[in-house]
C-alpha cells in the first residue's frame, strides 16, 4: 500500500522528488574555492547570472528564500540535487541547507576598474598582502556599500578569491570587481597618472581621515594584518593616516579600518 504524507512533510517530499537526489563527496582544496555556501551568496549569484554548474539542497531544508532559490535555479536551467544534511558539513557549520558549485571567479583589469562608473565621485580599494580570506569578504562587502569602483589585490603573498571569501562577502561579489596584480607598486603608479590621491594607514601617523580631502578620485591602501603597508607600498602613498585609538590595542581589523576610511569618504562625498 502506497503511504500518504501531509502537511509540511508531503510538501518536502514532493519537493525532493522533483530534484535528483545524490550523495555529496568532500571536495579537493582547489575545487572548494568554487562553492557558495549559504543562502544570500547563492541567491545573488542566481540574480547576477552567473554561471552556475549545479545547486545540492539539504534534505529537508525549506523556508525563507529557498522558494526563490528554486525558482531561479530551474529559470536558469542549473541542476537542482538533495543530499543528506550531514554531508553538507563538509563545506562549513552556516551551510543553511545549500550549497552551490559555480565557475571560477573571473578577475578584471585594472582598465575596467577605472572605467567603472558607480554615479560617484571615482574610488578604489587596494590591498596590501591581505591574507585572512574573512577580511577580504568583510572589505568586498563594505567597498559594495560605499560606491568603491573596484578592489585591487596582489597576486603572490595575499589570499585570493575563493568560496570562503564570497560567504564572508554575503553577496557583494557578485557586483564588486576585482583587479589581481603582479606589481601592487606599480598599479598604485598607474592609478596616480590617472589622477588618483593614494591614501594609506599608519601607526604613527599624524594626519586622521578626516584631514584629507577625499571628494575626488581617491585609491584607499590597507595593509597586512600582521605587518601593515609594505615599505615601498607606504612610500608611494600621498597621504598616510592614522586611526584614534583611545584602548590598550594600537591597531583595528583590517576589514574594520577599511570600513572607517571608505566610511569617511562617503561622509565627505555626501
Amino acid at each position: 500500500m502506497q503511504k500518504s504524507y501531509t502537511g509540511k512533510e508531503s510538501n518536502r517530499r514532493q519537493r525532493a522528488s522533483s530534484l535528483n537526489k545524490k550523495e555529496v563527496g568532500v571536495l579537493s582544496e582547489n575545487e572548494a574555492s568554487d562553492v557558495l555556501v549559504g543562502r544570500q551568496p547563492v541567491l545573488e549569484a542566481l540574480k547576477s547570472g552567473r554561471s552556475m554548474n549545479k545547486i545540492i539542497l539539504a534534505e529537508g531544508a525549506e523556508g525563507g528564500s529557498l522558494k526563490e532559490i528554486i525558482g531561479k535555479a530551474k529559470s536558469a536551467g542549473v541542476v537542482l540535487q538533495t543530499a543528506p544534511r550531514a554531508s553538507l558539513q563538509a563545506y562549513g557549520e552556516n551551510h543553511q541547507g545549500i550549497v552551490a558549485f559555480v565557475s571560477p571567479y573571473s578577475y578584471v583589469e585594472l582598465e575596467d576598474i577605472v572605467k567603472r562608473d558607480t554615479g560617484y565621485a571615482p574610488l578604489v580599494v587596494l590591498l596590501d598582502e591581505l591574507s585572512d580570506p574573512h577580511n577580504l569578504g568583510a572589505i568586498l562587502r563594505t567597498a559594495e556599500a560605499t560606491g568603491v569602483q573596484g578592489v585591487i589585490i596582489p597576486k603572490r603573498r595575499a589570499v585570493p578569491l575563493t568560496g570562503t571569501v564570497a560567504k564572508a562577502a554575503a553577496g557583494a561579489l557578485e557586483y564588486m570587481p576585482v583587479s589581481r596584480v603582479t606589481n601592487l607598486v606599480q598599479a598604485m603608479e598607474w592609478l596616480k597618472e590617472r589622477g588618483y590621491w593614494i591614501v594609506g594607514t599608519s601607526i604613527g601617523a599624524t594626519a586622521r581621515p578626516s584631514d584629507v580631502d577625499m571628494r575626488g578620485k581617491t585609491a584607499i591602501v590597507i595593509g597586512a594584518e600582521d605587518k601593515g603597508l609594505g615599505r615601498l607600498v607606504a612610500e608611494r602613498c600621498d597621504f598616510m593616516v592614522s586611526l584614534p585609538m583611545l584602548g590598550h590595542m594600537q591597531s583595528l581589523n583590517a576589514s574594520v579600518a577599511a570600513g572607517v576610511l571608505l566610511y569617511e569618504a562617503v561622509r565627505q562625498r555626501t
